[in-house]
C-alpha cells in the first residue's frame, strides 16, 4: 500500500493580509487592495491591518470597500500588524502582501493549489521590483533583496526553501498559531527597519517545530514591489545591508547559527562570488567597476551588522545602529 500523504486534497480558504502605517502610500494601498480584490479565485477574506495611524485608519473604514479594516491590536510595528492579521481571520491560509505591491494575475491560485499537498505549511511568490527612476546602473541584481524583491541566485522554479520574501509569502493559519505568529521585535517600525528577518526567524521556528513541513517556493506566484527613488541610493543599500546583519546576528542568537547561517554560506560562496567573477570580465563595461564596489561594500556592511548584532541585548527596539558615513547622506 503506497503510504506517501494524498495530493488530491480541497483547496483551502485565503486570507490576504495588508498592513499599512502612512497615509502617504494611500494610493499605492489602494492599488494593492484592487489588486487583490481583482484575484481569480477570490481571497475568502481581505483583511488591512493599520499600525497605529488613527487618520489612516479613520480614512480606510471611511472610503474602501470589500476590505475588513482593522487596528493594530499588538506591538507597534509590521510584525504586530502581521500578528493582528493572523487573529482576526478565519481562514485555512494566511497570505501577506505589502501595501506598496501589487499581486499578478492567478497570485491567489498560484499559492493555493500546493496546499492541497498536506506537507505544505508555507507557500511563497516572486516579487519582481518595479523601479520607478530606473535600476541604478551599479545595483547588481544579487542584492535585490535590499528593495525587499526576489534576488538573483533564488530558485527559477518551484522548490523547497528555507523562508520567504515577506511582501509575498502565505502560510496555514493553524502553523503560525502553533509557533506563536512573528517574533515583534523584529520587522519594521513605520519606515524603519529596527530589525528585519521576522519572516526567516518565524520560518526557523517553523521548521524546527517539524522538520518534515515544506516550505515552497514558487515563483510563478509573482506580484510587483514598489521601489522609489529614496531606495536607489547608496546609504540606503548600505544601511540596509547593515540591518539585515544586525537581524541576522538577532535570529541566529535565537535559532542557532546553522539554521540561520546556512543559506547566507552558499549565497556569498557562490552566488556573490559568481557576480564578482562576471563584473571582473566585464571592466571595460559601463557599471562594472561600480557593481564590484556595491557587491564589495554590501557585504561588508552585512558583516559589520552581524558582529554588532552579536553583542546587541536581544529584542532590542533600539533604532538600528548605522555606520557613521550612512548618517551623512
Amino acid at each position: 500500500m503506497n503510504s506517501a500523504p494524498s495530493t488530491e486534497r480541497t483547496v483551502p480558504t485565503l486570507a490576504v493580509v495588508i498592513c499599512a502605517y502612512t497615509l502617504d502610500r494611500w494610493d499605492d494601498m489602494r492599488a494593492a487592495i484592487a489588486s487583490v480584490l481583482a484575484q481569480d479565485p477570490p481571497a475568502d477574506e481581505v483583511v488591512l491591518v493599520i499600525d497605529h495611524n488613527q487618520a489612516l485608519l479613520e480614512r480606510a473604514e471611511r472610503e474602501l470597500t470589500g476590505v475588513r479594516v482593522v487596528a493594530n491590536q499588538r506591538r507597534r510595528g509590521l510584525s504586530g500588524g502581521r500578528n493582528t492579521g493572523v487573529s482576526v481571520s478565519r481562514a485555512d491560509v494566511v497570505a501577506f502582501l505589502d501595501d506598496d505591491a501589487t499581486a499578478g494575475p492567478g497570485w491567489t491560485d498560484r499559492l493555493l493549489t500546493p496546499y492541497r499537498d498536506p506537507r505544505v505549511v508555507g507557500v511563497g511568490g516572486f516579487v519582481r521590483p518595479w523601479w520607478l527612476t530606473g535600476r541604478p546602473v551599479w545595483f547588481p541584481p544579487e542584492f535585490d533583496w535590499v528593495v525587499g524583491c526576489s534576488y538573483r541566485g533564488q530558485p527559477r522554479s518551484a522548490a523547497r526553501v528555507r523562508n520567504f520574501i515577506g511582501a509575498n509569502m502565505s502560510f496555514r493559519r493553524s502553523e503560525l498559531l502553533a509557533v506563536g505568529g512573528f517574533f515583534d521585535a523584529f520587522g519594521r517600525v513605520g519606515s524603519r527597519p529596527v530589525a528585519s528577518c521576522d519572516e526567516t526567524d518565524l520560518c526557523l521556528r517553523i521548521a524546527a517545530r517539524d522538520p518534515e513541513a515544506v516550505l515552497l517556493y514558487e515563483p510563478a506566484a509573482e506580484i510587483r514591489h514598489r521601489v522609489p527613488k529614496s531606495r536607489t541610493s547608496w546609504a540606503y543599500f548600505r544601511n540596509r545591508c547593515y540591518v539585515e546583519g544586525l537581524s541576522k546576528a538577532l535570529v541566529a542568537r535565537r535559532c542557532g547559527s546553522g539554521p540561520a547561517l546556512a543559506n547566507e554560506r552558499v549565497y556569498v560562496r557562490s552566488t556573490i562570488s559568481r557576480a564578482l567573477a562576471r563584473d571582473v570580465t566585464r571592466i571595460g563595461r559601463p557599471g562594472a567597476l561600480r557593481r564590484i564596489g556595491a557587491l564589495s561594500g554590501g557585504v561588508c556592511a552585512t558583516v559589520t551588522g552581524y558582529l554588532v548584532g552579536s553583542v546587541r541585548p536581544l529584542g532590542s527596539r533600539r533604532g538600528a545602529a548605522r555606520p557613521r558615513t550612512a548618517a551623512r547622506s
